[in-house]
């Protein structure tokens, strides 16, 4: 029998990834209910005039007063996945409308958000309500045991997110440089304790190694038995203190509560019979000691379906090597590729705008089209700048504008660079088509930032 054979046949119990799919949709609904009650939903996705596309993914846009409809099904298949009720669809379902929530503008793009995606996406193939759920219950069938590469598999994934991000910051910047850090930090003066410390540039290093050490270990000393209740006392610190730095929502939180995961059954056990006693649920009754297995075609299925997936999330960060030019400068090939928090960037975007048979020219008014936390994203990332300009020349052809040409004066500073010009001021950007390609009229970057 092959090693791949004998660990797919090996067995564990149930408990942890039950406890994870309770936390899991607790902490997605408090997600969904904190967005909606800081008023997020109306000045993100309703007040806009124009929504920055995802690239194949055009189609996915707001819909009105109806994009409430979307936050509602979010959250309730997040209580139905934190009870195990319906479980397989309100997973699917949840993972659905998650996603559609991300698509719907670029402009909020946070990693934290991908990771849900494809976390839900992966728990929909796992039996993560074969225990301890009411599907259990209702069926009258609780399994105790399931194969454990389930489990595996989300230990696996968050593994690829801690050390891809660390292998992120192994580059000049982040080491040498301690930026962007040494930007961040001293503006949180006002922190009680801290805030005099974060003026001191030794902070400023320690902080950077630390994250870039933390990062990259994090996830074989959560693995190793020995050093796994040190390696939570890490995560609850170094995710606490970024929550305190840096307004980042839930994201420490979900982490948190995530690498539960990595801990023995015993201690799952013992969070399920504080469950159980505070909402009276008989916990006995799930303690069957049945196996739980995939029938041989399915199970191939989806072993087949998540290799495939990891294979993505292995190679997918480093797609921006087919790419020349500096990765920070450029951001092509950035965005899910764990790059957490390594960029500093400010910067302007002035469009002009050309009737190529009359010569007649003016300038645009950003403001007429896109909120200030559009027009903050916009102006230092090219594929926003070309969504944009597109944007603009359909609108001015629209009023009757004739033979519309788009320029833009664009300027960006990068991790406490001197600004410098950043898109080609002589290129049409009207006439210019998104694609995978390299965008030749990026200005390369002056300065060399070595590393991943």
């Amino acid at each position: 029998m092959s090693f791949s054979n004998e660990y797919l046949k090996k067995n564990t119990e149930a408990a942890p990834l039950a406890v994870f799919r309770i936390f899991f949709g607790l902490m997605m609904l408090i997600s969904i209910i904190r967005f909606w009650s800081n008023g997020w939903i109306d000045k993100l996705y309703i007040q806009p005039k124009y929504f920055f596309s995802y690239y194949g993914f055009e189609f996915v846009k707001p819909l009105g007063n109806y994009t409430y409809l979307i936050f509602v099904l979010c959250g309730v298949s997040a209580i139905f996945v934190a009870l195990g009720y319906k479980y397989r669809i309100a997973i699917i379902t949840f993972f659905l409308s998650f996603t559609y929530i991300e698509l719907m503008d670029k402009t909020t793009y946070l990693n934290h958000y991908y990771f849900i995606s494809i976390l839900s996406f992966l728990m929909i193939f796992l039996p993560a309500n074969a225990y301890f759920s009411v599907d259990a219950k209702q069926k009258g069938v609780s399994y105790q045991f399931i194969p454990k590469w389930t489990i595996d598999s989300v230990k696996l994934l968050l593994g690829i997110v801690y050390f891809y991000a660390g292998l992120a910051k192994l580059n000049s910047d982040w080491l040498i440089k301690a930026m962007p850090l040494k930007i961040w930090l001293p503006s949180k003066y006002d922190i009680p304790v801290l805030g005099d410390l974060m003026q001191q540039e030794w902070i400023h290093y320690s902080f950077s190694y630390f994250g870039a050490l933390y990062d990259l270990t994090i996830p074989f000393l959560l693995l190793y038995r020995k050093t796994r209740v040190l390696a939570f006392v890490l995560v609850v610190a170094f995710h606490v203190l970024t929550r305190v730095l840096f307004p980042i929502g839930m994201f420490p939180y979900i982490m948190i509560i995530s690498t539960l995961i990595f801990f023995d059954a015993k201690i799952h056990h013992r969070i399920l019979a504080v469950i159980s006693k505070t909402f009276r649920i008989k916990k006995n009754t799930f303690d069957t000691k049945k196996v739980f297995f995939y029938v041989p075609r399915r199970g191939k299925i989806i072993l087949t379906t998540l290799a495939l997936f990891f294979t993505i999330q292995l190679l997918l960060p480093f797609r921006y090597l087919v790419y020349p030019g500096e990765l920070f400068w450029t951001e092509e090939g950035y965005r899910f590729s764990w790059r957490v928090m390594l960029v500093e960037k400010a910067g302007y975007a002035n469009f002009k705008i050309v009737e190529g048979t009359t010569g007649k020219r003016f300038y645009v008014d950003n403001d007429d089209f896109l909120t200030s936390f559009q027009q903050k994203q916009m102006a230092i990332q090219p594929d926003f700048i070309l969504q944009y300009s597109h944007h603009l020349k359909e609108h001015f052809q629209g009023q009757g504008h004739q033979d519309v040409q788009v320029f833009v004066e664009s300027y960006v500073s990068l991790n406490g660079r001197l600004s410098s010009q950043y898109i080609d001021p002589e290129v049409d950007l009207g006439k210019q088509k998104e694609s995978f390609k390299h965008k030749t009229w990026i200005i390369p970057f002056k300065d060399e930032i070595k590393g991943l």
